[in-house]
């Protein structure tokens, strides 16, 4: 290889193209020339420039329309909203027909009967217990049913509601045994007290609800009896005052709502204890303990008043009034 001299130097700077201010570019738009490779390797052309590549990226118009479209809501409407809109439309294309829809509405019901007329949903009869034959008869009355009947066509809970409308019924359960079998337990209410009113004689329980009506005294002959407007709402009050009172035994003839606001006892021989508004136990044990000390119901005397606890009052009898007036006179004279 010829060393490099300076007159070597000089003739390549001479052959290589002026590229500062003394370019000719002229040149360039005259003569075509080939633009030459920008790096060599083992004398191939690795990059060229052989055609003019188009912008890879988006038009304005098309990166709006793909952000839009990676918006959730549109995106979640493209996957949800489009595929239910399409099975929407479908039904209602399906339904739109009148006689489908009976077709398809036949079909259910015949499906619906077909399940519920099945014999392990069937009932076939009704049982009461904890109920009187009376009011057994009654709540069959009131309940009508035409067995066989399927279970699916029983509402228990109207059942329930209706038996325990009855007023001798305290409570009531309605249930669907095994078997086909449709349960009543009802438990009865028990009177306890007899009240007495304009229109007849009712028996009440210990809350003060009506039981049933009766005809006679008689028959009832070993309950207690209350009268007087609003009694019935005083049950409680009323068997704790016979309650204490058991010690009269049998002259105790039974209680009086007076004024709606307080008791009066009634004994046998017209004796009446008139009792407070407030406590009014508290004063029939004073004059119970009176009583066992000095026999005061034994005596003549028509009323005891203890409407005001702090003065007592007694009231005899007519007869023995006149016959007090007169032995005070006769004294008198006497004197």
């Amino acid at each position: 290889m010829r060393p490099l001299t300076a007159s070597r130097s000089l003739e390549i700077h001479r052959a290589k193209p002026v590229l500062g201010p003394d370019a000719d570019f002229a040149s360039a738009d005259t003569e075509p020339h080939e633009t030459q490779p920008l790096l060599r390797l083992r004398g191939a052309r690795v990059f060229s420039r052989t055609a003019r590549r188009s912008d890879p990226a988006p038009s304005r118009l098309s990166y709006r329309l793909q952000r839009w479209m990676l918006t959730p809501g549109i995106r979640l409407g493209v996957k949800v909203g489009l595929p239910i809109c399409a099975i929407a439309a479908a039904v209602g294309l399906f339904f739109a027909s009148q006689d489908r829809r009976d077709a398809l509405g036949a079909y259910i019901a015949d499906v619906r009967t077909s399940i519920q007329e099945r014999p392990e949903f069937m009932v076939n009869l009704m049982a009461i217990d904890g109920a009187g034959t009376s009011l057994s008869e009654d709540i069959r009355e009131i309940v009508p049913l035409d067995f066989p009947i399927s279970s699916w066509d029983l509402d228990v809970e109207q059942m329930r509601d209706t038996i325990t409308g009855l007023d001798p019924v305290k409570s009531a359960t309605v249930r669907i045994r095994p078997g086909g079998i449709l349960q009543v337990d009802v438990v009865e209410r028990q009177p306890v007290i007899v009240w007495r009113t304009r229109d007849g004689l009712e028996l009440l329980d210990e809350t003060g609800a009506h039981v049933k009506e009766t005809i006679s005294r008689k028959v009832h002959a070993d309950l207690p009896l209350i009268a007087g407007t609003g009694a019935n709402d005083h049950v409680g009050q009323a068997l704790e005052l016979l309650q204490t009172s058991r010690s009269l035994g049998n002259r105790v003839r039974g209680l009086v709502r007076v004024g709606e606001r307080r008791w009066d006892l009634v004994l046998d021989r017209g004796q009446r204890i008139m009792l407070p508004t407030d406590r009014p136990v508290r004063a029939l044990e004073r004059v119970l303990a009176v009583n066992e000390v000095q026999d005061l119901l034994e005596r003549d005397v028509a009323v005891v008043d203890m409407r005001l606890g702090q003065r007592p009052t007694i009231r005899m009898t007519k007869a023995a009034s006149e016959d007090w007036w007169n032995t005070k006179v006769t004294v008198s004279n006497g004197q």
